[in-house]
Protein backbone atom coordinates (compact mmCIF):
# COMPACT_ATOMS: atom_id res chain seq x y z
CA UNK A 1 0.00 0.00 0.00
CA UNK A 2 2.91 2.18 0.73
CA UNK A 3 4.74 1.51 -2.23
CA UNK A 4 1.50 2.46 -4.45
CA UNK A 5 0.94 5.51 -2.48
CA UNK A 6 4.33 6.61 -3.35
CA UNK A 7 3.70 5.81 -7.15
CA UNK A 8 0.77 7.91 -7.64
CA UNK A 9 2.34 10.82 -5.41
CA UNK A 10 5.44 10.50 -7.98
CA UNK A 11 2.78 10.24 -10.72
CA UNK A 12 1.12 13.31 -9.70
CA UNK A 13 4.15 15.00 -9.25
CA UNK A 14 5.31 14.56 -12.53
CA UNK A 15 1.85 15.63 -14.26
CA UNK A 16 2.96 19.49 -13.78
CA UNK A 17 3.18 22.50 -16.26
CA UNK A 18 6.01 23.80 -17.41
CA UNK A 19 6.72 27.16 -15.53
CA UNK A 20 9.22 29.92 -16.65
CA UNK A 21 11.91 31.71 -14.74
CA UNK A 22 11.44 35.61 -14.55
CA UNK A 23 13.19 37.71 -16.42
CA UNK A 24 14.88 35.02 -18.51
CA UNK A 25 11.96 33.19 -19.74
CA UNK A 26 13.42 30.33 -19.66
CA UNK A 27 11.37 26.94 -19.22
CA UNK A 28 11.55 25.03 -16.25
CA UNK A 29 9.92 21.46 -14.83
CA UNK A 30 9.26 22.23 -10.85
CA UNK A 31 8.58 18.43 -9.59
CA UNK A 32 8.37 19.48 -5.80
CA UNK A 33 5.98 21.94 -4.34
CA UNK A 34 7.90 25.08 -3.00
CA UNK A 35 6.11 25.74 -0.65
CA UNK A 36 7.57 22.39 1.32
CA UNK A 37 10.81 23.78 0.38
CA UNK A 38 10.36 27.07 1.69
CA UNK A 39 8.94 24.93 5.23
CA UNK A 40 12.18 22.86 4.78
CA UNK A 41 14.38 25.76 4.78
CA UNK A 42 13.43 27.42 7.81
CA UNK A 43 14.33 24.24 9.61
CA UNK A 44 17.40 23.80 7.99
CA UNK A 45 18.54 27.38 8.02
CA UNK A 46 17.73 27.53 12.00
CA UNK A 47 19.89 24.60 12.52
CA UNK A 48 22.85 25.51 10.26
CA UNK A 49 23.08 28.87 12.23
CA UNK A 50 22.46 27.26 15.69
CA UNK A 51 25.98 25.43 14.69
CA UNK A 52 27.77 28.22 13.25
CA UNK A 53 28.95 31.47 14.49
CA UNK A 54 27.23 33.94 13.35
CA UNK A 55 28.82 37.32 13.20
CA UNK A 56 26.14 39.94 14.37
CA UNK A 57 27.63 43.27 14.01
CA UNK A 58 30.85 45.04 12.28
CA UNK A 59 31.02 46.46 8.81
CA UNK A 60 31.34 43.27 6.96
CA UNK A 61 27.72 42.03 8.72
CA UNK A 62 26.19 45.65 7.64
CA UNK A 63 27.35 45.35 4.44
CA UNK A 64 25.43 41.98 3.82
CA UNK A 65 22.57 43.52 5.47
CA UNK A 66 22.77 46.78 3.74
CA UNK A 67 23.07 44.84 -0.05
CA UNK A 68 20.47 42.06 1.14
CA UNK A 69 18.19 44.52 2.14
CA UNK A 70 18.40 46.94 -0.70
CA UNK A 71 18.29 44.03 -3.43
CA UNK A 72 15.88 41.97 -1.89
CA UNK A 73 13.56 45.17 -1.94
CA UNK A 74 14.25 45.63 -5.43
CA UNK A 75 13.57 42.14 -6.02
CA UNK A 76 10.10 42.41 -4.70
CA UNK A 77 9.20 45.96 -6.65
CA UNK A 78 10.49 43.93 -10.06
CA UNK A 79 7.87 41.04 -9.07
CA UNK A 80 4.79 43.49 -8.52
CA UNK A 81 5.33 44.13 -11.75
CA UNK A 82 5.51 40.99 -13.52
CA UNK A 83 3.01 37.68 -13.33
CA UNK A 84 5.70 36.25 -10.58
CA UNK A 85 4.18 38.28 -7.74
CA UNK A 86 3.28 35.03 -5.78
CA UNK A 87 6.76 33.16 -6.05
CA UNK A 88 7.96 35.42 -2.82
CA UNK A 89 4.61 35.56 -1.18
CA UNK A 90 5.63 33.11 1.62
CA UNK A 91 9.44 34.84 1.93
CA UNK A 92 10.88 36.57 4.98
CA UNK A 93 14.36 37.53 3.90
CA UNK A 94 16.98 36.70 6.22
CA UNK A 95 20.48 37.86 5.91
CA UNK A 96 23.57 35.89 8.03
CA UNK A 97 27.17 36.54 7.95
CA UNK A 98 29.22 33.43 9.39
CA UNK A 99 32.86 33.71 10.59
CA UNK A 100 34.53 30.86 8.36
CA UNK A 101 36.87 31.09 6.07
CA UNK A 102 36.12 30.03 3.41
CA UNK A 103 34.68 31.92 -0.21
CA UNK A 104 31.15 31.10 -0.43
CA UNK A 105 27.25 32.23 -0.37
CA UNK A 106 23.98 30.68 -0.75
CA UNK A 107 20.51 31.20 -0.71
CA UNK A 108 17.79 29.44 0.70
CA UNK A 109 14.06 29.36 -0.46
CA UNK A 110 11.85 31.40 1.83
CA UNK A 111 15.01 34.42 0.97
CA UNK A 112 17.41 33.16 3.76
CA UNK A 113 20.77 34.16 2.98
CA UNK A 114 24.44 33.07 4.55
CA UNK A 115 27.43 34.88 3.51
CA UNK A 116 30.75 33.35 4.73
CA UNK A 117 33.70 36.11 5.93
CA UNK A 118 35.83 34.39 3.53
CA UNK A 119 34.41 35.97 0.81
CA UNK A 120 34.30 39.76 2.05
CA UNK A 121 37.79 40.41 1.37
CA UNK A 122 37.28 39.61 -2.42
CA UNK A 123 34.33 41.43 -1.87
CA UNK A 124 36.03 44.64 -0.80
CA UNK A 125 32.98 46.64 -0.14
CA UNK A 126 29.08 46.52 -0.30
CA UNK A 127 28.88 46.55 -4.04
CA UNK A 128 30.87 43.80 -4.43
CA UNK A 129 28.93 42.03 -1.70
CA UNK A 130 25.89 43.38 -3.68
CA UNK A 131 27.46 41.25 -6.20
CA UNK A 132 27.51 38.10 -4.40
CA UNK A 133 23.68 39.09 -3.14
CA UNK A 134 22.45 39.63 -6.65
CA UNK A 135 23.64 36.33 -8.13
CA UNK A 136 22.37 34.09 -5.01
CA UNK A 137 19.04 35.61 -4.71
CA UNK A 138 18.62 35.20 -8.14
CA UNK A 139 19.10 31.23 -7.26
CA UNK A 140 16.07 31.77 -5.65
CA UNK A 141 14.09 33.90 -7.63
CA UNK A 142 15.02 31.10 -10.51
CA UNK A 143 13.89 28.38 -8.17
CA UNK A 144 17.47 26.62 -9.45
CA UNK A 145 17.55 24.27 -6.49
CA UNK A 146 14.13 23.44 -6.96
CA UNK A 147 15.14 21.63 -10.07
CA UNK A 148 18.09 20.17 -8.42
CA UNK A 149 16.66 19.24 -5.87
CA UNK A 150 13.68 17.36 -7.77
CA UNK A 151 17.11 15.89 -10.01
CA UNK A 152 18.13 14.47 -6.48
CA UNK A 153 15.10 13.27 -5.43
CA UNK A 154 14.65 11.29 -8.79
CA UNK A 155 18.66 9.88 -9.17
CA UNK A 156 18.87 9.02 -5.38
CA UNK A 157 15.64 8.28 -3.71
CA UNK A 158 13.82 6.86 -7.00
CA UNK A 159 11.81 10.62 -7.74
CA UNK A 160 9.86 9.97 -4.34
CA UNK A 161 7.48 13.12 -3.03
CA UNK A 162 9.33 15.58 -0.59
CA UNK A 163 7.02 14.46 1.99
CA UNK A 164 7.40 11.24 1.77
CA UNK A 165 11.36 11.38 1.35
CA UNK A 166 11.87 13.11 4.47
CA UNK A 167 9.34 10.31 6.47
CA UNK A 168 11.63 7.85 5.01
CA UNK A 169 14.77 9.13 4.55
CA UNK A 170 15.05 12.46 6.48
CA UNK A 171 19.01 12.40 6.61
CA UNK A 172 19.67 11.31 3.13
CA UNK A 173 16.93 14.05 2.13
CA UNK A 174 18.77 16.95 3.98
CA UNK A 175 21.51 15.80 2.28
CA UNK A 176 20.35 16.34 -1.08
CA UNK A 177 18.28 19.30 0.12
CA UNK A 178 22.00 20.87 1.00
CA UNK A 179 23.56 20.03 -1.82
CA UNK A 180 20.96 21.21 -4.17
CA UNK A 181 21.05 24.60 -2.35
CA UNK A 182 24.66 24.64 -1.62
CA UNK A 183 24.25 24.80 1.87
CA UNK A 184 27.82 24.35 3.54
CA UNK A 185 31.22 24.39 2.23
CA UNK A 186 31.36 21.27 -0.11
CA UNK A 187 29.71 21.46 -3.62
CA UNK A 188 27.83 18.04 -4.59
CA UNK A 189 28.58 16.11 -7.56
CA UNK A 190 25.03 16.44 -8.57
CA UNK A 191 24.66 19.24 -10.50
CA UNK A 192 24.50 18.42 -14.74
CA UNK A 193 22.67 22.01 -15.28
CA UNK A 194 24.59 24.28 -12.89
CA UNK A 195 26.46 25.86 -15.44
CA UNK A 196 23.14 26.87 -17.09
CA UNK A 197 21.96 27.93 -13.67
CA UNK A 198 25.25 29.87 -12.89
CA UNK A 199 24.96 31.29 -16.15
CA UNK A 200 20.84 32.39 -15.91
CA UNK A 201 22.39 33.65 -11.65
CA UNK A 202 24.84 36.15 -13.24
CA UNK A 203 22.54 37.58 -15.49
CA UNK A 204 19.80 37.96 -13.15
CA UNK A 205 22.17 39.09 -10.11
CA UNK A 206 23.70 41.61 -12.59
CA UNK A 207 20.04 43.24 -13.02
CA UNK A 208 19.03 43.28 -9.71
CA UNK A 209 22.35 44.73 -8.18
CA UNK A 210 21.51 47.59 -10.63
CA UNK A 211 17.89 48.09 -9.38
CA UNK A 212 19.19 48.12 -6.28
CA UNK A 213 21.49 50.88 -6.96
CA UNK A 214 24.59 49.17 -7.28
CA UNK A 215 27.29 49.80 -10.24
CA UNK A 216 26.62 46.58 -12.28
CA UNK A 217 30.50 47.39 -13.84
CA UNK A 218 30.95 46.10 -10.42
CA UNK A 219 30.40 42.20 -11.53
CA UNK A 220 33.28 41.78 -13.73
CA UNK A 221 35.71 42.69 -11.28
CA UNK A 222 34.39 40.93 -8.34
CA UNK A 223 34.18 37.61 -10.80
CA UNK A 224 37.95 38.24 -11.86
CA UNK A 225 39.12 38.39 -8.36
CA UNK A 226 37.27 35.19 -7.54
CA UNK A 227 39.11 33.78 -10.27
CA UNK A 228 42.71 34.82 -9.75
CA UNK A 229 41.99 33.54 -6.22
CA UNK A 230 41.56 29.68 -7.73
CA UNK A 231 44.36 29.40 -9.29
CA UNK A 232 44.53 25.46 -10.49
CA UNK A 233 41.85 24.31 -8.41
CA UNK A 234 38.94 27.12 -8.08
CA UNK A 235 37.19 28.08 -4.77
CA UNK A 236 34.15 26.52 -3.64
CA UNK A 237 32.15 29.04 -5.19
CA UNK A 238 33.33 28.46 -8.53
CA UNK A 239 33.42 24.46 -8.63
CA UNK A 240 30.76 24.97 -11.10
CA UNK A 241 30.47 27.91 -12.64
CA UNK A 242 31.37 28.97 -16.32
CA UNK A 243 34.84 29.37 -17.29
CA UNK A 244 36.18 33.01 -16.73
CA UNK A 245 36.53 34.42 -20.42
CA UNK A 246 32.32 33.45 -21.12
CA UNK A 247 31.36 34.59 -18.03
CA UNK A 248 33.32 37.55 -18.67
CA UNK A 249 32.06 37.79 -22.12
CA UNK A 250 28.37 37.38 -21.10
CA UNK A 251 28.43 39.74 -18.45
CA UNK A 252 30.09 42.84 -21.20
CA UNK A 253 27.15 41.70 -23.68
CA UNK A 254 24.37 42.34 -20.75
CA UNK A 255 26.14 45.29 -19.46
CA UNK A 256 24.71 48.17 -21.59
CA UNK A 257 20.73 47.03 -20.09
CA UNK A 258 22.19 47.01 -16.40
CA UNK A 259 23.58 50.01 -17.01
CA UNK A 260 20.54 51.75 -18.43
CA UNK A 261 18.65 50.44 -15.41
CA UNK A 262 21.54 51.28 -12.85
CA UNK A 263 21.11 54.87 -14.14
CA UNK A 264 17.44 55.02 -14.36
CA UNK A 265 17.10 53.96 -11.05
CA UNK A 266 19.49 56.76 -9.82
CA UNK A 267 17.61 59.27 -12.23
CA UNK A 268 14.48 57.92 -9.56
CA UNK A 269 16.10 58.45 -6.77
CA UNK A 270 17.37 62.45 -7.55
CA UNK A 271 15.68 64.54 -5.44
CA UNK A 272 13.14 66.98 -7.32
Amino acid sequence: MKNKLTVLITLGLLVVACARVPMTGRKQLKLLPESELVAMSLTQNSSFLDSSAVVRSGNDHQMVLNAGTRISQAVEGYLRGTRHQKDIENYKWEFNLVNENVANAWCMPGGKVVFYQGIMPLCQNETGVAVVMGHEVAHAIARHGNERMSQGLASQLGGIALAVAIADQPQQTQAIFQTAYGVGTQVGLMLPFSRLHESEADEMGLMFMAMAGYDPQEAPKFWDRMNKLGGTRPPVFLSTHPNPEKRASDLQTLMPKALEIYKENLTEQLPE
